[in-house]
């Protein structure tokens, strides 16, 4: 780098894919020195973007949260999803959804929360197999999601 004070570049983002997916009865599992351990199995879903279509992979997917006292929400968020052209995608995500007392008991109560209420981001992780995709394995990505009665968004960019 030339000279101590060279201006790195700013990140951009670019959409990869928005996932909308049904979600199936959670698990709470108790409440641990952590906090509320809970289990939010996904039914399906689909995914599309400029490069990417596809549906979520039944059987394969959830959200493990820890919710702390405070109503916010950590998540490891693992998906399998499955191109239309038959490439398979593990996805793992860490993230967090909080918000004002409020939107998270509405939030938990299932009602239908404008996303702009509340902070919901990941950090996100994409790894495949097929060669035509390699650039997933080497992307970073972040995502912002958004819950919706019975079902979860994501739409998650990467970063360059």
């Amino acid at each position: 780098m030339k000279g101590e004070n060279a201006r790195l570049p700013e990140p951009r983002l670019t959409l990869v894919y928005r996932l909308e997916a049904e979600l199936g009865e959670r698990i709470d599992v108790g409440t641990g020195p952590a906090g509320l351990r809970r289990i939010v199995p996904w039914a399906g879903g689909t995914f599309s973007g400029p490069e990417l279509t596809g549906r979520v992979v039944p059987g394969a997917n959830a959200d493990w949260q820890v919710v702390l006292p405070d109503g916010t929400a950590l998540a490891d968020i693992r998906y399998t999803l499955e191109t239309d052209g038959g490439d398979l995608l593990y996805v793992q995500s860490h993230g967090t959804r909080h918000g004002n007392a409020d939107v998270i008991e509405r939030l938990g109560r299932g009602e239908d929360v404008d996303p702009s209420e509340y902070v919901f981001r990941t950090s996100t992780r994409i790894e495949t197999a097929s060669p035509n995709l390699d650039w997933l394995n080497k992307g970073v990505f972040v995502a912002v999601g958004g819950r919706r009665p019975g079902a979860v968004v994501y739409e998650t960019y990467l970063v360059a």
